[in-house]
Order: C-alpha cells, then sequence, then structure tokens
C-alpha cells in the first residue's frame, strides 16, 4: 500500500510596522549595511526593557481575523530560551500557551477545481532573529543584526495537508490575504514570508509516523520540491525497514534536497516563562471591533464578485489573489460605458501581462491606465477596431496613450465600406482561382484561404464579419 503524507506548515510573515516589535528602532532595514538598524534591546544590552508595538498587535488582529480565527481576549508573551548567534537576548519573546490568534480556517481551490479546508491551529507574535551568511570555504559566518527584533507573526496550520499543491495552494492564499489587507508585504524573495514544513508518513490505517521539520523555505516552489523529496526520501527508509527520527533538516536548492541540520528539540528544552517586563494583554471586544472595521476587502470576497459578474472561475481566481491586478481590474470595470468584465480579465491576464512580462516591467510599474484598457475592449466590442488593430495598439495604450485618440489620428477604425471590401474580395478571387474553383465545387472550408488575403489587402481594418459575408455571397455559397 502507498504511503499518504500528513503536512502541516508553519509561515512567517514580517509585518508591516514602521519599527520593531519591542523597541522604537525602525524596522525597513532592507538595502542597509548590515548591523545599522539596531539599538540596545536589539542588541540585548543589560538593562534595557520591551515595549510591546501595539500597531504589531492590531495587524496580527486582522490577519487573524482574516483567517477565521478566534481573536484571544486574553494575550501573553513568553520567553523562549535559545542560544545562537543570531539572538543577542539569548531568548526570543514569543506567545506560547496564550496566542493573539487560534482555530481558524482557510478554504483553498486546486487548479482541478476541488476546494480544501486546511485548519489553523494558532497565529502568534514574536520578535525575528538575525541572519548568519556563510561564505563559500570560510571558515567563520557573518552575523548581521538588522532583522533582529522585527515584528513577526507566526501562523501555525493543523496536519490537514496531504501535498505539494495543496500547500502551494494554501500559501499563495495566505500570502494573498496579508497583501490584501495590507498586514505584511509576504515577499518570499525579500525575507518577508518563510516558511517551515512538517512532514511524516503513514500506510492508510496505521498511526502517523515521526515527522521531520524543514526550515526556512523561502519560495513555494522550494516548498513543493522540499515536499517531494522528503516524501520520498522517509519512503525509501521506511521500504528498507528503518525508522525515521525527528530531526531539523535544512534544504539544500542547489541539490535540490534536504540536509540534515539537528536533532529537533522538544518543548521542554526552550524552558518557556512568562516573560516578567510585559503585562499580559487583555483585548477587548470593542478593539476587535474597531480592527475588524479597518479590513479592506478578502480575496474570497472579491472572488465572489469577479464571478457575480461573469468572469470565469480560474480568471477570477488569479484576479482575487493579487492586489495590483484586483485593484486595477476593479477601477477598470468602473470606466463608462462599463467594458465586458470577461473580454477585460482576457486582456489584463492576456496580453497584457505577456507584454509587461516581456519587458520585465510590473503593472504598477506601467503608465497604463485602467480607463484606457477598459476603452481599448469597448473599440473592440463597438465595432471601431478590430482585434488585430487593438494588438498592435497595445504598446503604445500601455504607454500610457488614449487608444481612441490614436485610433483617430491613424485613422484606424474598421472599414464598413462594401464596395472597398468588394474590391479586394475581386482582387483574392482573381489571385487564386483554383481556390474559387474548391469552394464552388463543395469545399466550403477551402474559403478561408481567400479570407486571409482579403484582411491583409485591407490592413486589417476591414470588419471580419463584413467580409465573410461579402465572401460567402461572391462565391454563391448560401
Amino acid at each position: 500500500m502507498a504511503y499518504q503524507a500528513v503536512i502541516g506548515l508553519e509561515v512567517h510573515l514580517q509585518l508591516k510596522t514602521k519599527s520593531k516589535i519591542f523597541s522604537a528602532c525602525p524596522q525597513e532595514y532592507h538595502g542597509a549595511e548590515p548591523n545599522t538598524f539596531t539599538d540596545p534591546f536589539t542588541l540585548g544590552l543589560p538593562g534595557t526593557l520591551p515595549t510591546l508595538n501595539r500597531e504589531a498587535v492590531e495587524l496580527a488582529m486582522m490577519f487573524g481575523l482574516g483567517l477565521n480565527c478566534d481573536v484571544a481576549g486574553f494575550t501573553q508573551f513568553h520567553r523562549k530560551n535559545y542560544f545562537y548567534p543570531d539572538a543577542p537576548k539569548n531568548f526570543q519573546l514569543s506567545q506560547y500557551d496564550r496566542p493573539i490568534a487560534r482555530d481558524g480556517f482557510l478554504d483553498v481551490t486546486l487548479e482541478d477545481g476541488t476546494t480544501h479546508r486546511i485548519r489553523i491551529k494558532r497565529a502568534h507574535l514574536e520578535d525575528d532573529a538575525g541572519k548568519l551568511t556563510h561564505p563559500t570555504y570560510a571558515p567563520y559566518s557573518m552575523l548581521d543584526l538588522n532583522r533582529a527584533g522585527s515584528s513577526l507573526l507566526e501562523m501555525v496550520t493543523e496536519a490537514d495537508i496531504t501535498g505539494a499543491e495543496q500547500a502551494r495552494a494554501f500559501l499563495e492564499s495566505v500570502q494573498a490575504i496579508a497583501q490584501a489587507l495590507g498586514v505584511s508585504d509576504a515577499t518570499p524573495e525579500e525575507g518577508k514570508m518563510r516558511c517551515d514544513v512538517n512532514l511524516s508518513l503513514h500506510r492508510p490505517g496505521e498511526p502517523w509516523g515521526t515527522k521531520c521539520e524543514v526550515k526556512n523555505l523561502n519560495s513555494f516552489r522550494s516548498v513543493a520540491r522540499a515536499i517531494e523529496f522528503e516524501s520520498a526520501r522517509q519512503a525509501r527508509i521506511l521500504d528498507a525497514g528503518g525508522r525515521i527520527t525527528q530531526d531539523t533538516l535544512g534544504w539544500d536548492e542547489g541539490g535540490q534536497k534536504t540536509f540534515l541540520m539537528r536533532t529537533k528539540e522538544g518543548e521542554a528544552d526552550y524552558r518557556y516563562f512568562p516573560e516578567p517586563d510585559l503585562p499580559p494583554l487583555d483585548i477587548t471586544p470593542e478593539w476587535i471591533a474597531r480592527v475588524r472595521e479597518r479590513m479592506p476587502e478578502l480575496p474570497a470576497q472579491k472572488l465572489e464578485r469577479y464571478l457575480a459578474v461573469g468572469v470565469r472561475a480560474a480568471d477570477a481566481q488569479t484576479l482575487s489573489l493579487s492586489v495590483p491586478l484586483s485593484r486595477f481590474f476593479d477601477e477598470a470595470l468602473t470606466a463608462q460605458p462599463r467594458p465586458d468584465a470577461q473580454k477585460l480579465a482576457n486582456w489584463l491576464l492576456g496580453d497584457v501581462s505577456g507584454l509587461l512580462a516581456a519587458r520585465e516591467e510590473t503593472l504598477d510599474g506601467s503608465a497604463l491606465r485602467p480607463a484606457y484598457l477598459a476603452a481599448l475592449v469597448g473599440l473592440i466590442d463597438a465595432g471601431t477596431i478590430s482585434g488585430k488593430i487593438a494588438k498592435d495598439l497595445l504598446p503604445d495604450v500601455l504607454a500610457g496613450h488614449d487608444p481612441a485618440a490614436l485610433v483617430q489620428e491613424r485613422g484606424l477604425s474598421v472599414v464598413t465600406d462594401t464596395a472597398a471590401i468588394d474590391a479586394a474580395i475581386d482582387a483574392a478571387m482573381a489571385a487564386d482561382p483554383a481556390t474559387v474553383e474548391k469552394v464552388r465545387g463543395g469545399n466550403a472550408k477551402a474559403m478561408n484561404a481567400l479570407f486571409g488575403p482579403v484582411m491583409k489587402a485591407m490592413g486589417g481594418q476591414a470588419k471580419p464579419e463584413v467580409v465573410r459575408e461579402r465572401l460567402t455571397a461572391k462565391l454563391g455559397l448560401s
């Protein structure tokens, strides 16, 4: 019998606070020289005391509400003791048995259309560690404490995930929620969203196996690859009669494999005890209500709204998971006359996204105006221009030009003059009498060989429906 994987994820999000979670030291250190965003508390100097960042608390509350969690009325910080070079205090301030949010869930939809519910065990606040870098072949490591003390939210799932695709879909949804709420940039490439994978195998009907933890995965692709590799590794050991030990593993991106870091610590090894310098926090229902009022629309709500206006499910899902795409799409939908929602989605997710990708540009960084893309779609719908002309105009529209003005300046309106179209058809038929005979002999599909030359002769400006209608009449077809 095949093995079944049991997977739980731990997701770390760096919160969008101006200062670190327990001190006034600025948090946005990206691009700065190492060890320049520190202060006495971050460095763990004797006599320094923590002061809790209120905005970090409210962002954590908001994220918990976005994940359908119960936000705690009472929460408390503990010291999680461990000795490591990137933790100057020799402990982490975290929430142990009283997290700020717990018992939530997130429904994720896979590519095959199936929906799976992933339960959220808890979400808690803590301060981040610094960063160690290990130069190749060097007999030393380098420590950067700019990240130390940053506002961090850790979210832990129940072991409800069974494979790489579910894990990827879940992480995409978490990222979308964090970005939509403004809780975190949630950019793995900048280290603002990191993931640990806990995975074990068992045969159906048997108890769960011993889990291993793969630490600090910084891309969704790495998460998927780590799950696939670790599942195969554990299966080989079990098939050979071996035993899985509870280890902490790293991920070798170059070799695409896990490697042993250390034997997994137990809870007792951290010697948790309540933080004596921070009082317990009482979160009142009134405070929760004020935070809830600040919450913008969630991706799931956007998805329902897009489906309601006629956008296909797959496209609606893509739009709802991206803050830049959904923001642009919503603004374009308000243009007058209102464009067809699905056609607008087709252009935004197809031609526009493709051209931006080819240029290595982002939607936010381009000069494209939502009203101008809506106008381009409207010109096609009104029969003013053809789809081909619209594609030719797109680079200029992307540069910020009004498509209606471009059409007028360049004389690009669709030609509906039947005399001009008839003349082009006569020329095409005269140039290809063999195809004309095929069509008149009963091969109606051969007419397409004449349609192309007619459209080319008209510079792509003839209305295709009119060309096909006149061509059918000229050939004597019913």
